[in-house]
């Protein structure tokens, strides 16, 4: 092997070719621009404060930059730079020593570049007459290995040893981002000690791509991936925006997120590196925590919770990789008692680890793993751990932690507060009991009691499948008594909420296919099938639902409830489907059900113009008469009475009825109100209503009422009979002049009707109609009311007129 050598010195005050320096010795080789390249790597600044005349000592105190840097070419360059004694007015100059190596060929004895920062070949001064020095066959290391002393120096800096070393293997990529990583220390010795680290910890093709130097005056300036500086040259990093790891002053707070560098910190604090190799020949990533943290576990270096769980990880992907001895190692080391700080991470990492190993190993090393996991199950709450089999626990180890958990078990089931439990809890319980062979027989009709009307709570708290439905159906899967007791729970509580029966059992899908009845839960499951097939029709959707039930209505009653619910969940039947509804089941079947509301619902909240909300409010109040009370009685009642007013013959004071029904119903549904007021006025302004009604209801000033007789009076039906009925125009001026003294509402709305309603009828009458209007109000009344008729259809002024009319009926 030949590798040429370079020998560059600072120049002295008054060399005219040059100001920082010249090559006094070039060996073969190496070309002009390489040496181009190369000046600028060799370079040398003295620190800030540096004696001007050093005594030997001093000299030899000063910094010594060692590089290993890669050219242009492929080719690399490993020197050493250092302050020299010099003469005159130079008496400190630098001298570089340097080798090059060309592209492909490696280091003499496949050293890396770092073992050679302490070779005894490296020389302060030129070859004697710049003698062209001979090529080297060979570049021995210090006077000691590189990683002697490593592991004390690695301690020393246990606080940076993650932060570095995650820097450190970025700065080894094939193309790192950014500039320099820079190591302040206060000895130059210590950066190297740095890369002595990262050689023993990175794979060898990382640690050939780390070019480096252990000192430099202007680190943002550099093309080298690590750089050492003085702590003075710090400041000057960090505004450069570098990574600057500050060694040499108080300890970072923050730690490295990178698990890998976190976990080969522990080892080297452990004094074991030894082990990075043995990591190296696992397979997978380089640079990946759990080789390493298995390695580190298996040879008893603890670890945090994070790096457990990546460990576990590894070896639950790859159970193949290891042997027997280190799975036992492995084992043990996971499930140590003197653990406090494990994560939930790391029990599900365990938890597919021991799902691995699970057949592959013998329980008795698996063992531990499975009791780790259900110990945490029962005590530390973890809802999502994958348990073990039923038969990982057979024999004695299986009675030992049973013999421990189980009590547990029982007292948390049997609690009170599973109401407050949240469901994967339960859940999680009932499958560790049965796992551990503990008989909770007694307490599963509390315990599914409590625990259906928690599943629909907590799954309407959540968008799409609840987070505890896996571990449910797993459940219900394995235990067939706890499946028969839940489903039975639901569906008794189905009637209640079936609409949220339903949207659960859209996200979950229960079993039910079995032989036990469940008709509530066959509804609930049948009714977004049936809502998607048959769209808007919901009588339709009903008669489905009903059916899936396989129970008649007549035989339970509750199912009727169920099915109302399911189509009518948020509203009320329109009255057509309510009227169906009553037709489909006897009156004592919606009794029992309680579904009869939701009929009374459909009467009372149905449109004004609905023609059969009467009928159906008749019907209600026959079929239900000591249930409806109260305010829906009274608005039922009001309806069925609008009935009579325009179909039949109502019972006397029929005007008063209107105004106390309305008042009993209170707050009354405008359309109700609305349909009762226009039954009452269209009764009274009809040719044949009772005088009695009238004057009752002229009488009871009543503003709401007398509003709605006015607008019935100035209706286009009521304006076209007053222009064609001489008679019935005769009879509104009789009764609408009746009244002198009533109310000042009625006075008020009875003078505009006369001026703006029965004015203009009787103007657009024929002469013969209007003596026949004449002639019948003087016939019903009396001869000053006709007068009083003649003398308004002469009058223009409404106010004369109304006082005129006033006075001849006192004199009539």
């Amino acid at each position: 092997m030949s590798l040429a050598q370079v020998h560059y010195i600072s120049a002295a005050p008054g060399d005219a070719e040059k100001t920082a320096g010249r090559f006094t010795a070039v060996g073969p080789g190496v070309s002009q621009a390489l040496l181009a390249e190369i000046e600028p790597l060799v370079g040398y600044a003295l620190p800030d404060g540096a004696s001007h005349r050093p005594a030997d000592a001093e000299l030899r105190s000063l910094p010594k930059a060692f590089t290993y840097a890669a050219l242009s070419d492929g080719s690399r360059l490993v020197g050493r730079t250092a302050p020299a004694r010099g003469e005159g007015p130079a008496p400190v100059r630098f001298h570089a020593h340097a080798v090059h190596i060309p592209s492909g060929v490696p280091l003499p004895g496949d050293r890396l570049p770092v073992e050679a920062w302490r070779s005894p070949h490296w020389v302060s001064v030129t070859p004697v007459g710049g003698a062209l020095p001979d090529p080297l066959g060979a570049l021995p290391p210090g006077p000691a290995p590189v990683r002697e002393g490593l592991d004390d120096f690695a301690v020393s800096r246990g606080p940076w040893l993650a932060a570095v070393l995650a820097d450190l293997r970025r700065a080894s990529e094939e193309a790192p981002a950014g500039g320099p990583v820079v190591l302040v220390e206060r000895q130059n010795a210590d950066v190297a000690r740095w890369l002595g680290l990262a050689a023993v910890t990175l794979p060898r093709e990382s640690v050939e791509r780390l070019t480096f130097t252990t000192y430099t005056r202007r680190p943002g300036s550099s093309a080298l991936r690590v750089v050492g500086a003085l702590p003075e040259d710090a400041a000057a990093a960090r505004e450069a925006g570098l990574r600057v790891h500050v060694c040499a002053d108080r300890p970072p707070v923050d730690g490295t997120p990178d698990m890998w560098a976190r976990t080969a910190a522990r080892v080297w604090r452990s004094r074991a590196p030894e082990l990075f190799q043995e990591a190296r020949e696992l397979p997978g990533d380089p640079f990946a925590a759990g080789p390493l943290a298995v390695i580190a576990l298996c040879n008893g270096v603890a670890l945090g919770p994070e790096e457990r769980a990546a460990a576990a990880g590894w070896a639950a992907e790859r159970p193949y990789a290891l042997d027997a001895e280190r799975i036992g190692r492995l084992v043990e080391a996971l499930a140590s008692p003197g653990i406090d700080d494990r994560t939930g991470s790391e029990f599900d990492a365990v938890g597919r680890l021991f799902g691995a190993l699970d057949g592959r190993c013998p329980a008795s090393v698996t063992a531990p793993l499975a009791a780790m996991l259900v110990t945490e199950a029962v005590r530390g709450g973890n809802g999502s751990l994958e348990l073990p089999r039923r038969d990982a626990f057979v024999g004695p180890d299986g009675e030992a932690i049973a013999g421990v958990l189980g009590p547990e078990i029982l007292t948390e089931l049997e609690s009170g507060a599973g109401g407050a439990r949240p469901v994967a809890r339960t859940v999680q319980l009932l499958r560790v009991a049965r796992l551990l062979g503990v008989n909770g027989t007694e307490l599963l009709p509390g315990v599914v009691d409590r625990l259906a009307p928690a599943l629909l709570a907590e799954a309407s708290e959540e968008p799409g499948p609840p987070t505890f439905a896996p571990a449910l159906l797993e459940l219900l899967d394995e235990q067939f008594d706890v499946r028969t007791a839940l489903l039975g729970a639901l569906d008794r509580i189905a009637p209640e909420d079936p609409g949220a029966v339903a949207r659960f059992l859209e996200r979950v899908a229960l079993p039910f296919t079995g032989t036990q009845a469940l008709p509530h839960l066959r509804m609930c499951a049948e009714v977004p099938g049936a809502m998607t097939t048959l769209g808007r029709d919901r009588t339709a959707v009903w008669h489905r639902v009903l059916r899936a039930a396989g129970l008649s209505p007549f035989a339970e009653p509750l199912v009727l409830r169920t099915a109302v619910g399911l189509v009518w969940e948020d509203r009320a039947p329109t009255v057509e489907e309510a009227r169906m509804l009553l037709e489909a089941a006897t009156s004592d079947a919606h009794r029992a059900a309680g579904t009869w509301a939701r009929l009374v619902d459909a009467a009372l909240g149905a449109p004004a113009d609905t023609e059969d909300a009467t009928a159906l409010a008749h019907d209600l109040l026959q079929a239900f008469p000591q249930e409806i009370g109260g305010r829906e009685r009274a608005a039922l009642q009001l309806l069925d009475l609008c009935r009579d007013l325009r179909t039949g013959a109502p019972e006397p004071g029929w005007a008063e009825q209107v105004r106390t029904l309305r008042d009993r119903a209170e707050p009354l549904e405008p359309a109700v109100q609305e349909r009762a007021f226009t039954a009452l006025v269209e009764r009274l302004l009809a040719p044949d209503r009772p005088g009695a009604e009238l004057y009752d209801f002229v009488r009871s000033d009543d503003p709401e009422l007398i509003a709605a007789y006015d607008r019935a009076a100035r209706s286009e039906p009521t304006r076209a009979r007053l222009r064609t009925h001489p008679a019935y125009a005769a009879d509104c001026f009789t009764h609408w002049t009746a009244h002198p003294h009533a109310g000042a509402t009625w006075t008020t709305t009875a003078a505009a009707l006369l001026d703006e309603v029965l004015r203009p009828a009787v103007r657009a009458m024929t002469a013969d109609a209007v003596a026949e209007v004449e002639e019948t109000v003087g016939r019903t009344g009396s001869s000053g009311r006709a007068v009083a008729f003649r003398d308004w259809n002469r009058s223009s002024a409404l106010g004369r007129l109304g006082r005129r009319i006033a006075g001849r009926v006192r004199r009539g």
